[in-house]
This record gives C-alpha cells, sequence and structure tokens, in this order.
C-alpha cells in the first residue's frame, strides 16, 4: 500500500501523521540485522508522486533492508511527555528503479551514483497515530491498514 492509499482511505490519519515526520524531517528506522535483532537508525523520510522513499547510503542499514525489507518507520519523538504524538508506520521497504523517485528533486541522493546509494519505496503495512492527552491521563490510538481499516480506540494510562 502506497502513501497515497494512506491518504485515500484514511486522510485525517495521513495528514497527522505526514506532519509529525515533516516537522523534524527525521524519523527512527526500525530494520532487522542478520542476527534477528533490531537495529533503529534515523532517517529522512519523502513523499515523492504518492509514495513514501526513504534513501539509504552504503551502511548496515542498506544492508538490512535488502537482505529483509520489513521495517517501521518512527516519527522523533523531542519531549518527555509526548505531547506532539507519536506517528509509526509497519511497512515493507522496496527498492526502486523508477527515476521519478531516484531523481526527485529536494532529496540528498539525487543525482549520487546508483551504487552509492540505496532508494525504497515504503509499502505500508499499517499506520498508527498515537496522542496523548496528559492533563486528562488518556491515550488515543489510531489505526489503518487496508485488511482492517480505520479504527480508533482511546483509554487511561498508566
Amino acid at each position: 500500500m502506497s502513501w497515497r492509499d494512506l491518504e485515500a482511505g484514511a486522510p485525517d490519519l495521513a495528514r497527522e501523521g505526514w506532519a509529525r515526520f515533516a516537522r523534524t524531517k527525521v524519523a527512527l528506522l526500525g530494520t532487522i540485522r542478520q542476527d534477528g535483532s533490531p537495529r533503529i537508525s534515523p532517517i529522512e523520510p519523502y513523499i515523492i508522486a504518492g509514495e513514501l522513499v526513504v534513501g539509504v547510503m552504503p551502511s548496515p542499514k542498506l544492508d538490512d533492508l535488502r537482505r529483509d525489507p520489513r521495517c517501521v518507520l518512527h516519527s522523533s519523538v523531542s519531549d518527555i511527555d509526548g505531547s506532539e504524538g507519536e506517528f509509526k508506520v509497519h511497512a515493507r521497504a522496496m527498492r526502486t528503479d523508477d527515476p521519478a523517485l531516484l531523481n526527485a528533486d529536494g532529496t540528498w541522493w539525487a543525482g549520487r551514483e546508483p551504487d552509492r546509494v540505496g532508494v525504497f519505496s515504503v509499502e505500508i503495512d499499517e499506520a498508527v497515530l498515537i496522542t496523548w492527552s496528559t492533563d486528562q491521563a488518556r491515550m488515543t490510538t489510531s489505526r489503518w491498514s487496508r485488511a482492517a481499516g480505520h479504527r480508533e480506540a482511546t483509554r487511561t494510562y498508566p
């Protein structure tokens, strides 16, 4: 499922989620190491032609995605109470050879040699937005997947 599909199926969730990525222009990418343990690394997400796209320099993170495309992309969180909320997509990062994505204006990888970067279209399995109302001790989780559609739940915490 592309970013465009998320926008069509859950436009508010897509808008609020992208706002969290765009606020810092940095997200955290979780990948799976060869031994099965998790790896987390900062990365810049982009939306290009309706696709959520990331570029990866030669690195262990690139090796992870080449071996196993399963990943999670999580918005950065900068305050202790989480008041800005959290957005994450559970996905598969699929290497692309689409010239529109490889040469997109404003990306750090445009014009680089293809062997010096991996460009991936992020195929979304599920998108999740978590918002916190600390004054009311309430947490709201909004989820969307193609299979289950949009669901929202609010609960008290801790």
